[in-house]
């Protein structure tokens, strides 16, 4: 199984990417290929991330890679969803990684941020040198984020936060934090430096998905901040869901990669395991199997395609980026679940990728709106009727 790994094209979906959009891409898939997978299965077995690599991420311009200036490569749409894609299919955790560093963390600083605050942050976060984290969820605030506990009160010219967030990607290894929190009753972002009194830290252990992922909780007692690290420009639960639809936009391509990486190892199998004295790839059966992956990776490989377009025109809306993380998601678990189901009793060994991906998955279908909350968010657009609230 040692193979180079062959992504799937059955509708000649390259020719629709700009040659540029494919360079990057290729650069992208040989240095998961070279660089990256080699030690995934070290550090998922020790739960660790592969701190080593993040300055090469930062030299390949993958780090908040849609922005322009501040050391951004300002690239289309599609590329920077590619870019994602490459990247899970190395494995949901690194993906995660720079989702969160360029989605959720450099975007509202670009977006809402003044411009002492780019200029202290976004260089260094684009080339990897300074590490993020977004912290909106909290223990018992989930899927319902505006009923978050944590609040700031002004003390004279500095912010005093109390409060705790969890499931937070890059807790541990952050040196900023995007905080959400409410000022007088209102959300609003924080960036709180990671050595401010008062901030802690602590990795959540002992997880079955996500393994090579930094996963923490974050605790904040009467932790004091300068005025001038509010976020200015946006208030209300609108600041933190426009971060999220951008970091939803990656996972739905993101997780086209998984998909893709069960697919190519499942095929492979399937053509040198030897059952009854044939290859199993000859068998109805398992030919039935690999043609639904096939067919439900092309479906979303044009599924995101016309996302990325919106988005270029500047007509994507968030329940357009719904539709699409919740139909990549579902059909990137589906993939694994059936791709073990070819492996037999080899599939649950860590020899081959298909229990990694599929464990990874169950947490990309949750975090970042679970695939019910998608659904309400597609079908109050499509009937005109709430049923979140």
């Amino acid at each position: 199984m040692s193979d180079p790994y062959k992504a799937l094209d059955f509708y000649n979906v390259d020719d629709l990417y700009a040659e540029e959009e494919r360079m990057i891409r290729d650069t992208v898939r040989s240095w998961v290929s070279d660089r990256f997978m080699p030690v995934i299965e070290e550090h998922n077995r020790a739960a660790t991330f592969p701190t080593e690599l993040i300055p090469e991420l930062g030299e390949m311009g993958v780090y908040g890679a849609s922005l322009t200036g501040y050391g951004c490569a300002g690239l289309s749409p599609i590329a920077s969803g590619l870019i994602c894609q490459e990247l899970e299919r190395g494995d949901s955790g690194l993906r995660s990684f720079v989702s969160v560093q360029g989605s959720l963390c450099m975007y509202p600083i670009w977006a809402f941020g003044t411009e002492e605050q780019k200029q202290k942050y976004l260089p260094d976060m684009a080339a990897g040198k300074l590490i993020g984290c977004f912290g909106l969820t909290e223990a018992d605030f989930g899927s319902n984020p505006g009923g978050m506990l944590t609040k700031a009160v002004e003390d004279g010219d500095h912010y005093v936060l109390n409060g705790s967030k969890y499931w937070i990607t890059n807790g541990s290894t952050c040196q900023v934090a995007i905080i959400w929190a409410k000022l007088n009753g209102v959300i609003r972002g924080f960036l709180i430096d990671s050595d401010t009194p008062g901030f802690t830290a602590k990795q959540i252990k002992n997880k079955f998905s996500l393994r090579a992922s930094d996963t923490s909780e974050l605790v904040f007692e009467d932790c004091r901040i300068p005025k001038t690290q509010l976020l200015p420009g946006i208030e209300g639960i609108k600041g933190p869901l426009s971060c999220l639809t951008q970091a939803r936009f990656g996972i739905a391509f993101g997780a086209i990669g998984a998909a893709q990486a069960a697919y190519d190892e499942a095929l492979r199998y399937s053509q040198i395991r030897i059952s009854f004295d044939k290859p199993i790839a000859r068998y109805q059966l398992v030919q039935n199997k690999l043609v639904w992956m096939a067919a439900e990776i092309t479906k979303a490989q044009l599924m995101c395609w016309q996302l990325a377009k919106l988005k270029s025109e500047g007509t994507m809306h968030h329940y357009h980026v719904s539709m699409a993380k919740r139909n990549s998601c579902w059909m990137a678990l589906e993939c694994c679940r059936i791709g073990r189901d070819i492996l037999g009793a080899n599939g649950i060994t860590d020899e081959y990728q298909m229990m990694r991906h599929m464990c990874n998955l169950e947490s990309v279908i949750t975090y970042e709106g679970t695939h019910d909350i998608h659904g309400l968010i597609i079908g109050r657009q499509l009937t005109g009727e709430d049923a979140i609230t």
